[in-house]
């Protein structure tokens, strides 16, 4: 029996500072990232406040235009509040992009591919140029979202990255289950401010959902596969099937048509469940459409094992200003799909029927 010392850093004193399930999930999810650390919090804005909680008032972030709509209200409504500079713009413009870099950057953050327009920013990329910039100084961290592509997908620390970030709630859980976020890094400087963090902030997620997330993360192999061939061929439907003259596009960035598509074959092993499409017509046509969905759940949630829908004007991004989700292409009449692992059949069918709802016939 091991004896217990006052003074041991490996006994887990108390929630906030982990415990042994914790411990192994974020073993597992740094191994799958490529990583040697992996910080868990109790959710992915939570993971994303541990990363923000390392910068000082003064500095500067550039942040890609297109993320998820938590994240956007985050940075413009609570982090300018003490005195960060937040600049958002489009990663697909790199030299705009490189342009925006000042001296006292010290946050590149990314998104990819981006929630809801599915962009693909090139990581490799933006660190090259991150790094020529900064050639003399102090680099800052580059962080990777990675949570629509999950890390059997796609790996950004490979890529260049100083930290990956997933909102576990989505694809590595893959339940619907927990409410949780993890950051992973090879830099041993960041991993301690992380965990000292996790410690003084307190984001931490219990025991149990670090188990229920565990268990997720044996199955994301064959879930991705699934919920890739499951979206391919539901897009390859919308874009060429029987109602697609009601579609004016479709975005995934496994079908050619994807303005990043060949990028995304380089950066990406492979697609997740998740595309989104614009239909004829606005929030009208967009809100009976989704009315009038049976299998697909109406939730702003993505990446468990159902399918679910979304509007991200009036959803997910409602809180994005109205001319900013115009610039990013985010229409009243863009819907967004989780696209989970029933058959592929029955999923084409509901969409078949909500446009028949639509359109009548």
């Amino acid at each position: 029996r091991r004896t217990r010392r006052p003074h041991r850093k490996q006994w887990y004193q108390r929630r906030v500072r982990g415990n042994p399930t914790r411990t192994a999930f974020e073993e597992c999810v740094a191994k799958l990232e490529g990583a040697k650390y992996g910080h868990a919090a109790s959710s992915g804005l939570a993971a994303t406040s541990l990363v923000i909680n390392m910068l000082n008032a003064g500095e500067h972030i550039l942040c890609c235009d297109d993320v998820y709509g938590g994240t956007n209200r985050y940075f413009n409504k609570v982090v300018t509040r003490f005195g960060i500079d937040i600049d958002m713009v489009d990663p697909l413009n790199l030299d705009l992009f490189e342009s925006k870099l000042r001296d006292n950057t010290t946050l590149v953050w990314l998104e990819t591919p981006t929630n809801p327009t599915l962009k693909i920013c090139d990581i490799a990329e933006v660190v090259r140029r991150v790094e020529k910039r900064f050639a003399d100084k102090k680099k800052p961290m580059i962080v990777a979202d990675n949570t629509f592509a999950s890390p059997y997908f796609q790996r950004p620390l490979e890529l260049g990255a100083t930290m990956s970030l997933s909102s576990v709630t989505k694809y590595i859980n893959g339940h619907t289950d927990v409410c949780m976020g993890v950051i992973t890094t090879n830099d041993e400087d960041i991993a301690k401010q992380l965990r000292f963090l996790q410690l003084a902030v307190g984001p931490a997620p219990s025991a149990f959902d670090c188990f229920l997330a565990l268990r997720g993360a044996r199955t994301l192999h064959i879930r991705m596969r699934q919920h890739e061939a499951n979206s391919l061929t539901i897009a390859k439907w919308l874009e060429n099937g029987e109602k697609s003259h009601h579609v004016l596009k479709v975005i995934h960035p496994g079908l050619p048509s994807h303005p990043q598509h060949e990028l995304a074959k380089t950066q990406m092993k492979g697609f997740s469940g998740m595309l989104s499409f614009i239909i004829d017509g606005g929030i009208d046509e967009a809100t009976v459409f989704l009315q009038n969905l049976k299998i697909f759940a109406l939730a702003e949630s993505l990446g468990g094992y159902e399918s679910l829908a979304e509007l991200p004007s009036v959803m997910t991004h409602a809180s994005v200003p109205a001319e900013q989700r115009k610039i990013i292409g985010i229409t009243d009449s863009l819907i967004r799909l989780s696209v989970g692992i029933e058959e592929p059949e029955d999923l084409i069918e509901d969409l078949r029927n909500a446009f028949n709802a639509v359109y009548k016939k």
